[in-house]
């Protein structure tokens, strides 16, 4: 996939969410829901590192599924993604300029 694709797929999912569960006009309502989300998301990937490290507990490594480390991944991504859109934040921008950064650390 690229990059500009995951992009189009957050137009339309942000579009999405907004008819299904925000039907607010305030942006601030909406940025505070979307970080809340985004913790919910990264919660939801620790608990599958864990349970991949086997750190979970027996009961909840009973039912484990190995396809929910990179569905919780994605989550992650594709959240944190829909929050800096309702901040109005460059992502491509503020990637390439962040890699930039860390290259340079290493010149």
């Amino acid at each position: 996939m690229e990059f500009k694709e995951l992009l189009k797929f957050i137009e339309i999912e942000d579009g999405r969410l907004k008819n299904c569960y925000c039907n607010c006009s305030d942006n601030e309502k909406l940025i505070l829901a979307r970080t809340v989300k985004l913790t919910e998301e990264l919660g939801e990937l620790c608990n599958e590192v864990l349970a991949h490290s086997s750190l979970q507990r027996k009961q909840k490594l009973d039912n484990n599924k190995e396809e929910n480390l990179p569905q919780e991944f994605a989550d992650v991504i594709i959240t944190a993604l829909l929050l800096a859109k309702a901040m109005n934040v460059d992502i491509e921008n503020a990637l390439l300029k962040k890699i930039d950064k860390i290259n340079k650390r290493y010149e």
